[in-house]
């Protein structure tokens, strides 16, 4: 209990000094918090080891954040669980207190607002973004504008989205844009509130280079469909990307004033990538989430005295180990994967049902050799080759394709196997396909960032930041 004391005493201590008795509350100016939905340790450490393994090096190379003088840890529980969710983890670095799974933006009771560290930088004046790489009207985003006692109450989440007045918003678009999932018949198109509101929205970076954009707003994807965007691992030329979202947040928040600002980035897809166990997915969404990381750094070294970035996570997802027994590890294997196990799967799926003759194995094994690296860069023994073998009978020759869901997508059996297989070569195993209570990381740059050098909880970096920025002044 003493230990504890002194600990809290020392915090208490190191924020003091951080704020210089009450100066530099109005020095911050400049706010960046990113968060890596499901990014925990492993996921931050397994990306620099395969960075490393990808140069044939053993050890890792450093990514971006990593390198930020202030490293802790953090704990992520919420009011109703060891393990959180999403919507209550979001909360917890929103508003700075715990709510239970999956309540947005309230209390436990999941009656009583809570205010975001969001909307305490725009009451204090400052220009505010909200950037994701899925829907902005998703549980970790939702919870920096929205108060509603469901996470999947995605209508009635995108309806409070125009009140927030926040400046910029980017992501893939919203769940449920037409209020069909409410049970409201006569419910008001999002688009429409947008416009109402004065928002101005652009479907795709294209579209946003080429607008004459206002004060307000939000560039989504090109596709109205997409719940996200295009996976890291995924993408091709074109696809907007959250580093470029990330650009076109700051461009607007920044402008051609020095209007302070708060700006909130998700990496959201690292959490469905770990969601389906494709750890080279993970980590290409981790290396996604540091360039987006690079815009703020590249903003903080012009502003350094005014700047802070902090970047963290709401939880871990799927209990990531590197390593599954004995002393190797050979993430060179990940390196020869070019494609999502979802991406995988849309492809097998393509091309089992668009022909009318059978593909042959040979063919399936090219398939596979080129997108995988098996038989190529990837030995497989006897008893993998037999696995694959099996589901493509079942696939290609029976037509009786098993699938295998994950919380964010269905995926081809064939195409699960293919990617375990992978992980198991890289010595990669997963505990579950789900949350974690594991610490998650947290790395920092920048002004009084010094008082977030002890083990912290997820609920004390809205309530530090907003405090070194001034926001409850």
């Amino acid at each position: 209990m003493a230990k504890t004391i002194l600990l809290q005493r020392l915090a208490t201590l190191a924020l003091a000094a951080a704020c210089g008795a009450g100066g530099m509350a109005q020095d911050l100016k400049y706010v960046f918090m990113f968060i890596g939905d499901g990014m925990g340790m492993a996921q931050v450490d397994g990306t620099e080891m395969f960075l490393a393994a990808r140069d044939s090096v053993i050890g890792a190379r450093p990514l971006c954040f990593t390198r930020f003088p202030v490293a802790t840890m953090v704990t992520t529980y919420s009011a109703s669980n060891s393990v959180t969710d999403s919507a209550a983890g979001g909360t917890a670095l929103a508003c700075g207190e715990k709510t239970a799974n999956g309540v947005i933006g309230m209390a436990a009771d999941g009656r009583t607002p809570l205010t975001s560290i969001a909307a305490q930088a725009k009451g204090h004046g400052c220009r505010v973004g909200i950037v994701t790489s899925v829907s902005i009207d998703h549980a970790t985003p939702a919870a920096f504008y929205a108060n509603q006692p469901d996470r999947d109450m995605y209508y009635e989440i995108a309806c409070q989205l125009p009140a927030s007045g926040f400046d910029f918003f980017g992501g893939s678009g919203f769940l449920d844009p037409d209020g069909s999932g409410s049970g409201d018949d006569d419910a008001t198109p999002v688009a429409t509130l947008l416009d109402e509101a004065g928002y101005t929205v652009c479907l795709g970076m294209d579209e946003y280079r080429a607008s004459d954009a206002g004060d307000k707003v939000i560039v989504l994807s090109d596709d109205p469909t997409a719940k996200s965007l295009t996976s890291a691992i995924d993408r091709r030329h074109g696809d907007m990307t959250l580093r470029q979202l990330t650009e076109a947040a700051v461009e607007t928040l920044a402008g051609d004033s020095d209007d302070p600002f708060f700006l909130m980035v998700e990496g959201g897809k690292i959490d469905w990538s770990c969601h389906s166990n494709d750890a080279g997915a993970v980590f290409h969404e981790v290396l996604d989430l540091d360039s987006a990381v690079m815009v703020a750094y590249d903003f903080y070294l012009r502003h350094p005295d005014e700047t802070a970035i902090i970047v963290t996570a709401d939880h871990e997802t799927g209990g990531l180990a590197i390593g599954n027994g004995g002393y190797t590890l050979a993430l060179r294997h990940l390196a020869s994967q070019r494609l999502s196990v979802e991406e995988l799967s849309a492809r097998l799926n393509a091309m089992s049902g668009s022909r009318r003759q059978t593909p042959a194995w040979d063919e399936i094994k090219d398939f596979l050799r080129t997108n995988l690296g098996f038989w190529q860069t990837v030995e497989l023994t006897a008893d993998e080759e037999a696995a694959l073998r099996k589901e493509y009978e079942a696939m290609f020759v029976a037509h009786n394709a098993a699938s295998e869901a994950s919380l964010y997508s269905t995926n081809a059996r064939f195409a699960a196997t293919a990617i375990g297989i992978l992980d198991a070569k890289a010595h990669i195993s997963w505990a579950s396909g789900d949350h974690s209570a594991g610490y998650v990381p947290l790395f920092a740059i920048g002004r009084g960032t010094e008082a977030m050098t002890h083990k912290l909880d997820n609920t004390d970096i809205p309530r530090i930041l907003a405090r070194l920025a001034g926001y409850g002044e």
